[in-house]
């Protein structure tokens, strides 16, 4: 059975999507009608912008959703079995299933940006990344710090997990967790403590777009990061895709229960092949691809 995939934040890069605008017409359609819901010329951005206009929260997020949602779309092969996004690429997942429609996926990923962006600026905060290290031993460092927020936000890999929280927090958890024997732990550049919750004013303001929003029965179960279970439950998803902002990632476990559901394949739409690597490294006997 082939699962695809598509990734979140982190994965852009300049020129993305700049071939597929080109050599397909649907493409170039959608392409064209995302600059007219947003309001201004993502593809600009996305075909001729630097690396450091693509790393903004309102610019990143739309630009990975539209390169790994048109791709799929316009693809003959896309036929999905199962699907599922890191992080923002959950809703790439959404709207390839035909749970949501192309204009309503980009409305949330716009909206969930520029929330997320405020959020950002009401609490200065980040993550890091740590190498090397068992879950639980992360989770018990980071239970321990009581006088700032640190908490376990993605759940990439085994030995490899990403830390949300306050500056301070994450200055403090990176000494503990090098300490505790972890290979590396190092802060990300990142705008802020995604998935954990200082995140909050984000998800208060996306839970009422949410709930704004049509959505339709999926043509085949999305597994949500927020329980690594597949679900066709319209009411399921969308309690799910809220809780997921100040929740963490369960990347690792959302593999494992695909392989678990019969995914032998797991084919990664959208820039990158940051995915691919993540799937290996849990199941190493799962195929893997790219949608081209």
């Amino acid at each position: 059975m082939k699962a695809y995939v598509f990734p979140g934040q982190g994965a852009q890069y300049p020129g993305m999507g700049k071939e597929l605008y080109e050599n397909n017409s649907e493409a170039k359609k959608l392409f064209d009608r995302a600059n007219e819901i947003l309001g201004f010329e993502i593809t600009k951005i996305m075909f001729e912008g630097t690396a450091e206009e693509l790393k903004e929260t309102k610019v990143t997020q739309p630009a990975v959703f539209l390169h790994s949602v048109i791709n799929a779309l316009v693809h003959p092969d896309f036929k999905p079995e199962m699907v599922a996004g890191h992080s923002l690429g959950e809703f790439s997942a959404l709207v390839a299933n035909g749970t949501l429609s192309f204009e309503d996926g980009l409305k949330l990923v716009y909206k969930r940006a520029l929330a997320m962006q405020k959020a950002c600026e009401i609490n200065p905060s980040t993550m890091a990344a740590v190498l090397g290290l068992e879950d639980e031993v992360v989770e018990k460092v980071c239970s321990e710090i009581k006088e700032e927020v640190v908490v376990p936000a993605n759940y990439n890999c085994p030995g490899q997990l990403v830390i949300s929280g306050s500056k301070k927090g994450i200055e403090i958890a990176c000494e503990k967790m090098k300490e505790a024997g972890a290979k590396r732990a190092l802060p990300l550049p990142v705008g802020g403590a995604f998935h954990s919750p200082l995140m909050e004013p984000a998800r208060e303001e996306l839970a009422k777009a949410i709930k704004e929003t049509n959505f339709s029965q999926p043509k085949c179960p999305v597994y949500q990061n927020v329980n690594a279970q597949g679900s066709i439950d319209i009411e399921t998803i969308k309690e799910n895709l809220i809780a997921q902002l100040t929740a963490p990632v369960k990347w690792t476990q959302s593999v494992h229960q695909m392989v678990q559901d019969g995914a032998s394949i797991f084919i990664e739409s959208g820039p990158g092949k940051v995915l691919q690597g993540l799937v290996k490294k849990i199941n190493n006997e799962s195929e893997v691809g790219q949608l081209s």
